[in-house]
């Protein structure tokens, strides 16, 4: 499966082993709720798609990575007590507070939530040492004499063995205790997350014309050749890091990041002629509105894969528009929900107020809101009435208003180019399908609408010539492969 997939069949295990009946207790008996096992390749998502999966089902997280502890940190630390046996008195040996069982109950005690995920990642890489511990912790859920707490159900995940050479194959007895998913790379997949990330259109484009090179790992006599998704989404920072100081990106850096020389080579030589579509078809001045004819001409008669470039450029583009909109719009439905019930309230209840909105968000994730609430708590400290606080709030709305319109412009924009290059074409097919792929994308037309959007997705992709269309798209692609155009 993919890790989509994957992330719904989580879902769905940690709805089915939290659902209670009409007496609290759990319908699945905890003792049956097997842990999660998840092998699959590095960077592929495993840890991120746990971080969304807290938050869709509004519980907790723990997670750390095994190959950093030693079983002392794992099952807690000896220490010599006195029992008493058959009327003797004798020292024995218990141990102290696991580290990871700690962390779970301190995690409860500082955000009140005693329902969670624990997640133990590279399980299968451990040492010799704490091997039998994480067995034991498979099998019982307890870390020495420790227990996870009921409502904390237990997601391992680790690596297969070609990618990592520690790799320890758990046995049938192990295995027959968890529910083990296998998770393969998918390009098509991960590209949803890529366009919500803003990974570089460079990287984009590069991988929809060369899927093949998404992923890959080879065993030379110089050692591993490999790249992953997380070297190409790590290699996207850069690029922009480089592009604003104004620095090369070249072949040496990127090889940094894809430990594949021949796919470094190509991504570096592809990365230039990229920008040299960029200044030579004008992407700006194409979300302006003007069009070239003599652009026009040259992207008919253009290969193929620099027909994908260019839709590439224009996606990426686009979707700058559609993610600043559709954060300034989340945050502004924020700002609106907080005013609205502070409303009719006189300030010291609204400080009040203010205070509980601020203290269930994410100082790193909700920095701006905090920032504006504080700002709203300021004005109210200094005796200004909800006016004042009404009319922050309303420049926030213009901004909005102002990213709406830049967004629709350029949307328009780009579709009138899209019809004077190529009318109802497979290449309008392949814009449809990208803004399809796209969730700032779709957020977007989703609360705004764009008719021809509508007009193309139904009736270029929706009807009985979309699966011939797409297979002609794949036969010309392995045709200019093949003749090297």
């Amino acid at each position: 499966m993919n890790i989509l997939q994957a992330k719904q069949e989580i879902k769905n295990a940690i709805k089915a082993y939290l659902m209670t009946d009409e007496n609290g207790d759990y319908r699945i008996p905890v003792i049956a709720q097997r842990p999660i096992l998840l092998i699959g390749p590095p960077g592929i998502g495993k840890t991120a798609i746990m971080e969304q999966i807290a938050a869709e089902c509004h519980i907790g997280l723990v997670a750390y990575t095994m190959t950093h502890h030693t079983r002392q940190s794992a099952i807690g630390l000896p220490m010599i007590v006195s029992h008493t046996y058959g009327g003797k008195e004798y020292s024995a040996t218990e141990y102290t507070m696991s580290e990871i069982i700690g962390s779970v109950y301190d995690y409860m005690a500082s955000t009140k939530k005693e329902q969670g995920i624990l997640f133990l990642d590279e399980i299968n890489c451990v040492s010799e040492t704490l091997a039998p511990t994480m067995l034991q912790f498979l099998q019982k859920k307890t870390f020495g004499s420790h227990k996870v707490p009921d409502g904390w159900i237990i997601v391992a995940a680790g690596n297969p063995p070609e990618y990592n050479k520690s790799v320890k194959e758990f046995d049938i007895v192990t295995l027959d205790r968890v529910r083990k998913m296998t998770i393969t790379e998918d390009f098509s997949v991960w590209k949803s997350y890529a366009y919500e990330r803003g990974v570089h259109p460079a990287i984009m484009t590069y991988l929809e014309i060369k899927k093949e090179n998404f992923y890959q790992v080879e065993t030379t006599a110089s050692g591993k050749r490999f790249v992953t998704a997380r070297g190409w989404e790590d290699l996207s920072y850069m690029i922009y890091a480089q592009e604003l100081l104004g620095e090369a990106v070249t072949e040496t850096m990127i090889g940094q990041y894809v430990q594949h020389p021949k796919l470094a080579r190509d991504f570096a030589n592809y990365y230039d002629l990229y920008n040299q579509y960029k200044d030579d078809y004008h992407v700006e001045e194409i979300m302006s509105g003007k069009i070239r004819p003599e652009t026009v001409a040259r992207i008919r008669e253009a290969r193929f894969d620099e027909k994908l470039s260019l839709i590439g450029l224009l996606m990426g583009r686009l979707n700058e528009d559609f993610k600043a909109q559709t954060e300034k719009n989340h945050f502004v439905e924020q700002l609106y929900e907080v005013l609205g019930s502070i409303r009719e309230m006189p300030a010291d209840q609204a400080l009040a107020a203010l205070d509980a909105a601020i203290l269930p968000l994410d100082e790193k994730a909700d920095r701006r809101l905090i920032q504006t609430l504080y700002k709203y708590k300021g004005h109210l400290e200094a005796g200004k009435d909800f006016e004042a606080l009404k009319a922050m709030f309303e420049k926030e709305v213009d901004v909005l208003e102002a990213l709406t319109q830049t967004a629709g412009a350029h949307l328009e924009a780009a579709f009138d180019f899209m019809e004077e290059a190529f009318g109802e074409s497979q290449e309008m097919v392949i814009f449809i399908t990208e803004l399809n792929t796209s969730r700032p994308a779709m957020t977007y037309i989703s609360s705004n609408g764009c008719e021809r959007y509508y007009k193309y997705n139904e009736g270029l992709l929706f009807n009985s010539s979309r699966d011939k269309l797409l297979q002609d798209i794949s036969q010309m692609r392995r045709y200019a492969d093949f003749m090297g155009i």
